[in-house]
């Protein structure tokens, strides 16, 4: 076995253990050695916005596919970790863009439907597992769907349905976990992750609202990710240092040399 495949077996296995598995995600080399460092950590997510806001661009694929990529690369090359890209949409073509990730040395990703019709949104399901196939490696795919974060005012029934309809074609398609993002009502994760089955569903911790990992475990929860958030906990912390000795302070005492 490659060590590519062996890190993407140790990916998906870390999917479907009864522990869930946490990733706060990292957008740099000194954000993913920092992370890959701390006790309990098993495997890294990067973040699309993350990525992009440090290069400064908007969110949704603006970002140069080539410059997402080297910064991936980079990550990849830093640790010794399984690392899982978010691929946001596929970049036009998902097949494409996925095997160029696994070039780069991921073995896992993130892809969102962006609320497509569904036929479409498995075919690029579809095309990315089947680039992991190529290349030798159970690819492990994130397949995510939007209904809830673009549901607007749909009656919330018809938007869990619907949550339902495309995590199980999703599934279905041969993707080993469901993305919900915007998913945090503890009753709807409970009647989302029964209707995905046992480790199935993924979901992201927002600040002062999402459950606790541990009860998220206890519901089912295949994977907690964090999303754009880690990256606005450190620029919180530096731009509340900053604002203690632009105002007379000093910086916080117990400061650690992380890089």
């Amino acid at each position: 076995m490659t060590d590519l495949a062996a890190r993407a077996r140790t990916l998906l296995d870390l999917h479907t253990s009864p522990d869930v598995l946490v990733l706060a995600n990292v957008w740099d080399v000194v954000s993913a050695t920092t992370v890959a460092a701390t006790p309990g950590v098993a495997a890294l997510a990067t973040a699309s916005h993350s990525i992009a806001a440090t290069f400064g661009y908007p969110d949704g694929e603006n970002i140069p596919l080539d410059l997402h990529l080297d910064m991936v690369a980079r990550i990849v090359a830093a640790v010794d970790l399984p690392v899982s890209m978010d691929l946001e949409a596929g970049y036009g073509d998902a097949g494409a863009t996925a095997r160029r990730a696994i070039e780069a040395g991921v073995v896992g990703g993130n892809l969102e439907d962006q609320m497509k019709p569904l036929d479409e949104a498995v075919a690029a399901v579809e095309a990315v597992l089947a680039a992991g196939r190529e290349a030798g490696i159970d690819f492990v795919l994130n397949a995510r769907t939007d209904a809830v974060v673009r549901a607007g005012d749909t009656p919330r029934a018809q938007v869990l349905d619907e949550v339902v309809r495309r995590g199980r074609a999703f599934l279905a398609a041969g993707a080993p976990v469901v993305f919900v993002p915007g998913l945090v009502d503890r009753e709807e994760i409970r009647t989302v992750a029964a209707a995905f089955g046992p480790q199935r569903l993924t979901v992201i911790s927002v600040p002062g609202v999402s459950l606790p990992t541990r009860e998220l475990q206890e519901l089912g929860v295949a994977r907690v990710s964090t999303g754009p958030f880690t990256q606005r906990v450190a620029l919180t912390a530096l731009q509340d240092a900053a604002a203690a000795v632009v105002g007379g302070g000093t910086l916080p005492a117990g400061t650690r040399a992380l890089n």
